[in-house]
């Protein structure tokens, strides 16, 4: 009985993992069509698009701001001068968890 749970939920875990990331994806494509926002991070550079006059905040996995930097054009390529770790970026209400390696 045991092992038929086990099963059971390994199935499951395995069947909902790539559906969750679909949704993920789909509420992301969702949110910058709204706003037009896009993001995209390489390393400790975060590249912002359709964000001028908006600001980029990161803040730590407590909620603590660690850094905030003015994104004054349309395209507009920021150096993260923060240590290694995950970190949540927001510019305007676009939210991203990103991890600097």
């Amino acid at each position: 009985m045991n092992r038929k749970f086990q099963i059971i939920a390994l199935c499951a875990l395995l069947i909902g993992a790539p559906l969750s990331m679909r949704a993920e994806a789909m509420c992301d494509e969702v949110e910058t069509e709204m706003t037009g926002v896009t993001l995209s991070v390489s390393g400790p550079r975060v590249s912002v698009r359709n964000a001028d006059g908006e600001t980029l905040e990161v803040y730590n996995l407590t909620g603590v701001m660690v850094a905030s930097y003015h994104v004054d054009s349309d395209a507009k390529t920021i150096h993260l001068t923060v240590s290694k770790g995950c970190y949540i970026i927001k510019v305007g209400k676009v939210v991203r968890k990103v991890f600097i390696r």
